[in-house]
């Protein structure tokens, strides 16, 4: 499930748009999909690249010229690319994750070419402080989350490196009290009868969509919305 709005993040035809820290792809995909652009997704695990390269292929236009597909295994902290490369950054879920995200972010500035678009989503402050709370678990997942955020710190950190915030915007509502739900059983979070219930509840989402939920998600994103992505211009 997105949490970028291309919306608020309008892809033109020839960008070059980088996901950095792509997971198993569901952005560097979207991008893709979404209009007529050079979509290239990093990440450090080959694992997930290989994942994303298998998800790719039910998208894929190989006959379609103006648009390109490319995955590389790279760290955040030195990315294989030259100065003012992209026009187009999405960075999901990942600066929570690395211990030099100030790092990580200079090299967003570097490959972002000026007036480009940056969009980074960490998840929310009280949400994922639940989480903590309920688990020391949920913690200390070995490539877990390793930093809480706050909005404004989000928005004053990133505006240090030369960027000018825009707007921000709550995602993935439902998602909140599942995570809630497994930190409170966190040892017995597999075999767990609601766990499964709830997981079943999202899978359907993601794959049906069904429009009576999505309007139940978006009442609940402003206030229960575990993710919070923030759009950037650079200067």
């Amino acid at each position: 499930m997105q949490t970028v709005d291309f919306s608020h993040f309008p892809l033109q035809s020839g960008d070059v748009v980088l996901d950095l820290g792509c997971g198993e792809g569901r952005h560097v995909i979207s991008a893709y999909v979404e209009a007529q652009v050079h979509s290239i997704g990093v990440d450090l695990s080959l694992d997930d690249l290989k994942t994303t390269q298998q998800k790719f292929q039910d998208f894929a236009e190989p006959d379609n010229e103006t648009k390109t597909f490319g995955l590389s295994s790279a760290n955040a902290l030195e990315l294989p690319f030259a100065d003012n490369t992209f026009d187009k950054v999405i960075c999901s879920e990942v600066l929570e994750h690395i211990p030099d995200y100030q790092g990580a972010l200079k090299e967003v500035e570097r490959v972002l070419k000026p007036g480009g678009l940056f969009c980074a989503s960490v998840p929310r402050l009280w949400p994922e402080k639940i989480c903590w709370i309920l688990s020391t678990g949920y913690q200390n997942m070995p490539g877990g989350h390793v930093r809480i955020f706050k909005k404004n710190q989000v928005i004053a950190e990133i505006a240090d490196h030369g960027f000018e915030y825009e707007k921000s915007e709550r995602f993935h509502g439902l998602h909140s009290a599942y995570w809630w739900l497994r930190c409170l059983v966190w040892k017995t979070q597999e075999s767990n009868w609601l766990v499964k219930q709830y997981k079943k509840l999202l899978e359907y989402q993601i794959l049906q969509n069904p429009s009576w939920l999505q309007k139940i998600e978006n009442l609940m994103n402003p206030i229960f919305g575990k993710s919070i992505a923030f759009y950037f211009q650079k200067k």
